[in-house]
């Protein structure tokens, strides 16, 4: 009887490796292409070339850890990317106009969130699946930042403590780098430790259950976009500060690396399940082969192959070997 209860059981470290063995795989494959891209390069494991690495990671980093959260309702936030280009352009242009750079941050940030409440109350109020709302918003924003930039690049200049935000260090760590460890630090607390973090998952797990047992399902759900707007203003506020401009072209694809690093580090593309280390895994992969093809003086257009080739391989994994179906909010409105 007792033989048979521990076989059951499993012993502690089988249960260990069966519950983590996602993020497992990624940490791995992390390590295999750094090893790789220090070997085939003389320039990779340089100090410099790491801070960069980081810097340049962290805005992706930021919105993947909202999407994250997104991805766990079951839902999908194809914007991103249009999102990111809007703040871009509009934070260059008050500051062009006079706006104290601190209150332009905070702006920023508010309307980042507003746009995720527009987008969120789509879905979860009209149930609207998040696939159409945010596909619709991919274009509406991209052309919004356009609309208002004409197509050119708008310079910031002579704001030093704007630009400080995505150029400088802190302790000898880029400070964008920081922002975002931040970030992940504290998404992983919420969704690991907090009430509202268990909501998030209980609705991606059943949103019709959760709305039965008292949850504020629909307004969970809601909030989750809203988090990935206020990730999309912070990000796009860093990589205005790093590049000195505003331009409606800025984050083109964006979407696409955040969506691969969330599905790369292990979480379902089901909902219900989620994991911040495997996001921050999935991104610091996605980054260290981007910037390893560009030393190898690999064309920087392969990486988008690339990544396209990494989410078809995570989802072929969530489907075949950790057996969740893929539907991508297409059932997820607030029904």
């Amino acid at each position: 009887m007792t033989a048979y209860t521990e076989r059951a059981k499993g012993s502690p470290l089988a249960d260990f490796l069966g519950e983590n063995a996602q993020v497992l795989s990624i940490a791995f494959f992390f390590v295999v292409c750094v090893i790789f891209f220090s070997a085939t390069t003389d320039t990779f494991l340089t100090a410099g070339n790491l801070l960069n690495v980081v810097r340049q990671a962290a805005p992706i980093l930021i919105v993947a850890i909202a999407m994250t959260y997104v991805i766990v309702t079951g839902g999908i936030d194809l914007s991103v990317g249009s999102v990111i280009a809007v703040i871009n352009a509009v934070v260059a242009m008050v500051i062009a106009a006079g706006m104290p750079w601190p209150l332009a941050i905070v702006a920023m940030l508010a309307l980042g969130a507003f746009i995720g409440l527009f987008q969120g109350w789509f879905v979860a109020y009209q149930g609207i699946p998040a696939f159409i709302v945010t596909l619709a918003g991919l274009s509406i924003f991209r052309g919004l930042a356009l609309y208002l930039t004409k197509g050119y690049s708008i310079p910031i200049r002579d704001v030093d403590g704007f630009l400080f935000l995505g150029r400088g260090e802190l302790f000898g760590i880029p400070f964008p780098a920081i922002v975002a460890i931040i970030v992940a630090i504290i998404g992983y607390i919420i969704i690991s430790k907090t009430r509202y973090g268990r909501q998030v998952v209980a609705v991606g797990s059943n949103l019709e259950a959760a709305r039965r047992v008292g949850m504020p399902a629909k307004f969970v759900l809601m909030s989750v976009y809203v988090l990935s707007g206020l990730a999309c203003g912070l990000a796009g506020l860093l990589m205005a500060a790093r590049l000195g401009s505003g331009s409606s072209n800025a984050a083109v694809g964006f979407e696409l690396q955040a969506i691969a690093a969330v599905v790369l580090g292990g979480t379902s593309l089901m909902g219900g399940r989620g994991t911040i280390l495997g996001t921050v895994l999935g991104t610091m992969t996605i980054a260290v082969i981007g910037n390893g093809l560009i030393l190898l003086h690999i064309s920087p257009f392969f990486t988008q192959i690339v990544t396209g080739a990494i989410i078809l391989m995570a989802i072929w994994l969530n489907t075949r070997i950790f057996g969740t179906n893929f539907r991508f909010g297409l059932g997820k409105g607030g029904k």
